[in-house]
């Protein structure tokens, strides 16, 4: 069965017909040609296809795509507003958290995600010390295990994890 869907990727609306089965990955790869958001796994289990939907992380390979209508969706290359790279992107650059640049897009809007998520005081699993009494939640300190934790649904075959965490932490201005 097919579905009209209208989708806000990046600031434009795009009003699309898809199989009611149809991704949010397939979606905006073959409907839309978007291709920031990449099929590593096809089962949620890697990140490459995470975007932002609504300012939070989505896994675009387990998501139907009518399930956003009316959300706003961000992919890699939406991040930037001004035509400038977006913190992360440029901390990314800086600190050579990529190699082959495959998961990049998935890792860069994961992070910004996360670090939204963090500054919100949203705990994740490695939190054990969070200050609930501090006047602003995202004041309490994202250690570098914090990040790999909070990051763990993102994974980069060529295993530029240090260098990605050093992103993060340039970006979160640490």
């Amino acid at each position: 069965m097919e579905a009209r869907v209208s989708l806000s990727v990046n600031g434009v609306t795009h009003d699309v017909v898809v199989d009611t089965r149809t991704t949010l990955l397939d979606g905006l790869r073959d409907r839309l040609g978007i291709f920031s958001p990449k099929k590593g796994c096809d089962h949620g289990q890697c990140g490459s296809c995470t975007v932002l939907v609504d300012g939070r992380r989505v896994i675009s390979c387990l998501s139907f795509a009518v399930s956003y209508e009316g959300a706003e969706i961000v992919t890699a290359e939406g991040l930037a507003d001004t035509g400038d790279l977006h913190p992360l992107q440029q901390a990314f650059i800086d600190q050579d958290a990529f190699q082959c640049g495959y998961c990049t897009p998935g890792q860069v809007c994961s992070a910004v995600g996360m670090l939204d998520e963090a500054k919100n005081g949203h705990p994740s699993h490695a939190t054990d010390d969070l200050d609930p009494d501090a006047a602003n939640p995202g004041d309490n300190e994202l250690t570098d295990d914090e990040i790999r934790e909070r990051m763990s649904g993102n994974l980069c075959r060529c295993a530029a994890y240090p260098n990605i965490v050093a992103a993060i932490r340039q970006a979160a201005g640490r």
